[in-house]
């Protein structure tokens, strides 16, 4: 055993032999601050963490590897300071594709736990992280634990007829606090000496959640219900839209993330008059003209400001958490549409795990 690797400590599996990495690492990884550096605190301090911490593959705190930035949040809120956590896919990135680099199989290697949404969105990620975790390592993939079968949905993006459910369930506030309470679970296992730290953090974070879910359904009860229906660009909002009565009504992206053909152009641009929708929603993963001339030639107003895996702000800002990332969601949505986006403004969006 190399001098500097220290021995296990209960409830932290660690590998026989450390993993030598710092000479492959790139410059941006290499760059990446650790959980020790100076950072804003957590504790409803104002802040967050973040999610870039450099994994060490040292025994003293749990070493965890998640993907797209809403995940990767909740876990801080879970973890608080006692995890060291990396996020892998940068924010306001195509998670569907994502490649990652082989800096990523590295950090994937140091992780003890290593946390997907699964249903098939980060794939690329997880056939690395399979390949390249330790042997004492956990894969854990949120949306298999959440949801079966019979709950997924199939829509504009996620046709039936390629297999592929909707993955974006952490939309869904409710979804989003099955999560925490799983990461709870998979913290508190790997790492019993926390398991109490992790069990408060959840407490503290579902409360926030819940806040926000009533929030959400207040804000929906105020926008007209001939209103309340969606067409985006990307149909991240398809479990959203079921938990608070919404409709879906069209996505613009094609399953194989292309633009849509002239005559589904103009398809949904008669469906926009038809059904009155007054505004239409793009995102900041796909920029799309093509939005923008659909809802010019309908009549509606076009909202290129909607996110579903880039929390606003700096990076470790208040609003810069999945928290933060739904409410400006929220304020946007609902204030395009008629209702009331004021009833978000009471809400605090910075972690809640106790300091």
């Amino acid at each position: 055993m190399p001098p500097d690797h220290r021995p296990p400590s209960p409830g932290l599996r660690r590998p026989l032999a450390a993993i030598i990495v710092a000479a492959l690492l790139v410059a941006g990884c290499a760059g990446a601050s650790g959980s020790t550096g100076p950072q804003a605190v957590g504790g409803g301090a104002g802040g967050t963490l973040g999610w870039q911490d450099t994994l060490t593959g040292g025994s003293d705190k749990l070493d965890v590897a998640t993907t797209v930035a809403p995940i990767s949040s909740i876990a801080r809120n879970i973890g608080g300071d006692r995890i060291r956590l990396r996020g892998l896919i940068p924010d306001a990135t195509n998670s569907h594709t994502f490649e990652p680099a082989p800096s990523d199989a590295q950090t994937l290697a140091k992780a003890d736990l290593i946390i997907v949404n699964g249903l098939h969105l980060e794939q690329p990620t997880l056939d690395m992280a399979e390949a390249s975790k330790s042997s004492t390592a956990v894969i854990r993939q949120l949306g298999e634990s959440t949801i079966g079968a019979s709950d997924w949905l199939f829509d504009f993006s996620f046709p039936e007829s390629a297999g592929d459910p909707n993955p974006h369930l952490w939309m869904d506030v409710q979804y989003a606090i099955r999560y925490g309470d799983l990461m709870r679970g998979w913290f508190g296992e790997a790492d019993p000496a926390n398991r109490s730290a992790y069990d408060a953090n959840f407490a503290s974070y579902k409360v926030r959640l819940d806040q926000l879910d009533g929030l959400i359904r207040k804000g929906v009860a105020s926008v007209p219900a001939a209103d309340r229906k969606l067409l985006t660009y990307h149909d991240s909002w398809a479990y959203w839209a079921r938990e608070y009565g919404f409709t879906v009504i069209g996505a613009v992206q094609a399953s194989d993330f292309s633009d849509p053909s002239p005559q589904e152009v103009a398809r949904l641009i008669q469906q926009i008059r038809a059904e009155k929708v007054p505004a239409v929603f793009g995102s900041e993963v796909f920029p799309s003209p093509v939005l923008e001339q659909i809802a010019k030639e309908s009549g509606a107003t076009f909202v290129d400001q909607l996110r579903d895996d880039e929390p606003p702000g700096a990076p470790q800002g208040a609003e810069h958490t999945y928290v933060g990332m739904v409410k400006k969601d929220m304020q946007v949505m609902i204030g395009a549409l008629g209702g009331d986006p004021t009833i978000f403004d009471p809400l605090q969006v910075g972690d809640t795990w106790p300091a």
